[in-house]
């Protein structure tokens, strides 16, 4: 071969390879709290693994920024288990405490929340008697919630920052220098100096609406938007944590985002069966999608094409056209799926790109 040849050759290789990586859509994984981890090729929207997480109940999850381990909180043992995402096996399992749920991870650091004194299960209904009793037995046992933070480098849990009684979402400030999460038994939002865990501010959610949930900042830092579940509602917040507004939704919200360019929000309105679309600057609603049972979190496809929704009684991740913003497909699931993140990081309920 000449070098004329050659080069031709070396050009045509390395546009293949440029084109074949352009293609690559990424992957989503999905925890499934009868299961384990399912993973989805979003260049097919196929289900291609099954990771086994070595413990029951796995919820949240999170990928670290290089892609290359996903953390994942497994409830039953009190512990994250560490994957290894290019064999699909765990490499270690890191105690943190009871009843682990959410998972952040910035940097070489995971945030995970636990809850010593909750017995799981979702809560009474307002105003119950079970709720009566729930209240009364909290009182006498209200141990609070803790964000727990795991050195990724050590492989062990170095610190705690305390939260409120269940605590739920978890989200950092766009500076990075504040976390801020919701607890749902007490209606607060917390507000938290990341380095020091020190409580800043506390916000009251019980006139507006209780049970807060799902948690997001919005792209440009200047707003945050919570869940409150059982005030089907969602609350907006300014950068000083100051109540703007809320906005009416469907019934028991859950999982909310902002797409990527800050311009709609989503949110996963469990009961109405719903993924709900508004205006970031007006709040005025802009679609109902109809989806499935239970579906609680979702993430963008890494090239904003799709929204996967993962929806926990109707087994399966629907896929939803993010411009026409209609239900394309549905990936069967079959094992109660909680939470869902894309690697290349993508926007979502539970995740973002930082």
């Amino acid at each position: 071969m000449n070098l004329a040849h050659l080069v031709i050759a070396v050009t045509i290789g390395m546009s293949l390879t440029l084109h074949a990586n352009a293609a690559d859509r990424g992957k989503a994984y999905v925890s499934n709290q009868d299961g384990g981890v399912t993973v989805v090729d979003i260049n097919t929207l196929t289900t291609t693994a099954n990771i086994d997480v070595k413990a029951e109940g796995p919820r949240g999850l999170a990928v670290t920024e290089n892609g290359k381990y996903l953390i994942v909180a497994t409830r039953e043992n009190g512990s994250v288990s560490v994957i290894d995402t290019a064999t699909n096996e765990v490499v270690k399992q890191i105690p943190v405490g009871k009843n682990p749920e959410f998972v952040r991870v910035r940097g070489n650091f995971a945030y995970v929340s636990y809850e010593p004194s909750s017995e799981g299960g979702p809560p009474p209904a307002p105003g119950s008697e079970a709720a009566k009793q729930a209240e009364k037995d909290d009182d006498e046992n209200n141990e609070p919630a803790r964000i727990g933070i795991i050195d990724l480098k050590l492989g062990k849990k170095v610190r705690e920052i305390i939260g409120g009684p269940e605590t739920e979402g978890i989200e950092f400030s766009k500076d990075g220098k504040q976390l801020v999460i919701t607890n749902e038994a007490d209606n607060t939002v917390t507000v938290h100096n990341m380095k020091t865990g020190k409580l800043i501010k506390t916000i009251k959610t019980h006139e507006y609406g209780d049970r807060p949930r799902g948690i997001k900042v919005s792209p440009d830092g200047k707003t945050y938007v919570v869940t409150l579940e059982y005030g089907n509602k969602f609350m907006v917040l300014n950068k000083n944590f100051k109540v703007l507004r809320t906005v009416n939704t469907g019934v028991t919200p859950y999982g909310i985002a902002y797409d990527r360019k800050g311009d709609r929000i989503f949110v996963a309105a469990n009961k109405a069966k719903t993924l709900e679309v508004y205006d970031a600057k007006t709040f005025a609603k802009i679609k109902d999608i109809p989806t499935g049972n239970r579906c609680w979190h979702f993430s963008f496809t890494p090239d904003d094409k799709e929204i996967l929704l993962a929806c926990g009684k109707s087994n399966a991740v629907f896929v939803i056209d993010a411009e026409k913003l209609e239900v394309t497909k549905q990936i069967e699931d079959k094992k109660l799926p909680w939470g869902i993140v894309t690697y290349p990081k993508s926007v979502g309920s539970l995740d973002k790109p930082l």
